[in-house]
């Protein structure tokens, strides 16, 4: 869950500040090793070779730091290069990674440590994920497929980096925060870049968007001792959940839906998340 600069020009214009408001499961415990555990105290710079582009970069209207050779293109590409070697295989999700700015969901003293493969602090014990644990996520969601997805449901917008990357791949995508000063930050940092399918809401996490439907992928941005219930009812059949899970030593999680009263869990790597709570603050 993340943060950036502020712009204080007209509201983020899709917002959904209008909206208010125990099952059989088959699991799995394939553990592969990880090769990059998100922590915020690992901001090791990494160097690479840039890889020649896979999407056109979204332009916030007002990029004060797009000049500079630590937060430039040539960067952003080799971000997206080293996720290819680190295993990311979807090219849909790797071009959306080179699409979105990451510096600019960052304070500017961080932005020149945007693109190394850590996470990062963003204010009020929260920290936007490494770039491999997002796109691994992300991945893992689509499952494959080859088109966009119809709507995802993400717990946790942060700053709005992911939610930035996610609707890149969806045609609509819903973000939960339950602090009010990291949804204003993501709506500041969202506004300028105009993305028409992504729409922000203040409150509990743990309690989805009934009132939406169903969703075809879920995300948690944040590690709770198991998946909430309401989540797992708010997803469609065939539907995928990506979350980690646990206290001290966490792991990633796929959920599937199956049937109306089945899911299958699967686990898959250990990762690192701040915690996951109910309510909201702020």
């Amino acid at each position: 869950m993340s943060e950036g600069k502020s712009q204080p020009q007209k509201r983020f214009p899709l917002t959904l500040d209008s909206i208010t408001g125990a099952a059989d499961r088959k699991k799995t415990t394939a553990m592969p090793q990880m090769k990059n555990p998100q922590t915020a105290t690992q901001n090791v710079v990494r160097h690479t070779t840039p890889t020649p582009p896979l999407a056109n970069s979204i332009r916030p209207a007002a990029d004060r730091t797009a000049n500079s050779p630590l937060v430039s293109d040539a960067v952003r590409k080799a971000m997206v290069q080293r996720l290819a070697q680190q295993g990311i295989r979807d090219t849909a999700v790797l071009a959306a990674m080179e699409a979105v700015p990451r510096h600019y969901f960052l304070e500017p003293g961080l932005a020149s440590q945007a693109y190394i493969d850590a996470s990062l602090p963003i204010g009020y014990h929260q920290t936007i994920s490494q770039p491999y644990i997002v796109a691994r996520m992300i991945e893992v969601m689509r499952g494959g497929m080859s088109g966009k997805l119809s709507r995802v449901l993400e717990i946790g917008t942060g700053c709005g980096y992911q939610a930035a990357v996610i609707a890149q791949l969806a045609e609509e995508v819903y973000s939960i925060e339950r602090i009010r000063p990291m949804h204003e930050l993501a709506r500041t940092n969202l506004r300028p870049l105009r993305i028409p399918n992504l729409r922000l809401h203040y409150g509990d996490g743990m309690l989805g968007l009934p009132q939406v439907g169903s969703f075809d992928g879920i995300i948690l941005a944040a590690a709770g001792l198991d998946v909430p219930q309401a989540l797992l009812d708010q997803m469609s059949v065939g539907g995928r959940l990506i979350a980690p899970v646990g206290q001290r030593n966490q792991v990633l999680k796929l959920i599937c839906r199956t049937g109306r009263n089945e899911w299958m869990a699967e686990t898959l790597e250990p990762c690192h998340f701040v915690p996951l709570k109910p309510g909201t603050f702020g």
